[in-house]
């Protein structure tokens, strides 16, 4: 089964700071994606989607807004990505918010402490609901992974494990909107970063050295794909419109198909697309979806049988 690709689907934007995200997953399948898929050689197994969600605000909880039902998505994730992985397939999820890889993580490590998260994100998500007043967790994710302090219980112990990552197992890649509070921790807890610059400058150069350095470690390699890497203005998809800063799409997809080609590469977990973005005709999605398979059908895991 090494060489099959299950989809899975988590339609939902609880942990956002508005709905649009939780529609991504039909609508990349609407766009073509897993046809796209098999036209490049790559078999495919969609095994559906989790019960979803469309954000609202929750009044009750201002600083952690609808924290359960990002938990109980998060568990529902857990339990198809695991299954998913027990087979030796690679998964492809399909979010919905960055919450989303609080399952993606919490799955893959049921099998293995062995994994590693390339973070593909301008943000770092590391504020806390004491942090930050927003009370958006898709800007949390990845302090409830490390249990940073301040971070909601309900999700710091969705794992096998608390933290379910240390800080070594966690690489930020394309980070450039990093707030104190979050520099503080990075720089304390020694987490390992490839900034934007950085990757401006070299993007496949800047992804091959992470394959054959830092995530060569890891049994399973996780990579994180926030749309909001992005500038908007290049590929108005992300849910958040930031414009004149981030990666252009061209640049992304050299980095994406480098990351892909990661032997120990397991999961591709896609956050943060909002499909009424870009152009009404669908051509802005379909020009996503085409870029995301051939990224796909870089990896090598389709021509190990």
């Amino acid at each position: 089964m090494r060489n099959r690709l299950a989809i899975i689907g988590a339609p939902s934007s609880a942990g956002a700071y508005a709905p649009g995200q939780e529609k991504a997953p039909a609508a990349l399948r609407a766009a073509g994606l897993l046809d796209l898929l098999s036209e490049r050689g790559i078999p495919v197994d969609d095994h559906g989607d989790v019960p979803g969600f469309r954000w609202r605000a929750d009044k009750a909880n201002p600083r952690a807004m609808n924290l359960g039902t990002v938990a109980s998505v998060a568990k529902a994730s857990a339990d198809r990505i695991a299954a998913a992985l027990a087979s030796d397939a690679a998964v492809l999820v399909l979010g919905g918010d960055c919450t989303v890889e609080l399952g993606t993580v919490c799955g893959a490590l049921r099998a293995t402490q062995s994994v590693g998260v390339v973070y593909v994100d301008l943000d770092t998500d590391l504020n806390t609901p004491e942090s930050t007043q927003d009370g958006a967790l898709d800007w949390m994710g990845v302090a409830h992974m490390l249990a940073v302090e301040g971070a909601a219980p309900e999700l710091t112990r969705l794992g096998p494990r608390v933290p379910m990552l240390r800080p070594g197992q966690m690489l930020f890649f394309g980070n450039d909107n990093v707030e104190p509070f979050e520099r503080k921790l990075i720089d304390e807890l020694g987490i390992a970063e490839v900034r934007l610059k950085e990757v401006v400058a070299d993007p496949s150069g800047a992804a091959e050295a992470v394959v054959k350095g830092w995530a060569r470690q890891f049994e399973r390699l996780l990579i994180h794909l926030d749309v909001d890497v992005l500038d908007y203005l290049d590929m108005p998809l992300a849910e958040d419109n930031r414009r004149n800063i981030g990666l252009r799409f061209d640049q992304l997809t050299a980095s994406l198909r480098a990351l892909l080609r990661a032997p120990n590469w397991t999961a591709l977990t896609v956050c943060e697309l909002n499909p009424d973005h870009g152009e009404s005709d669908g051509s802005t999605l379909r020009t996503f979806a085409e870029a995301l398979a051939d990224a796909l059908a870089s990896s090598p895991r389709w021509r190990s049988g």
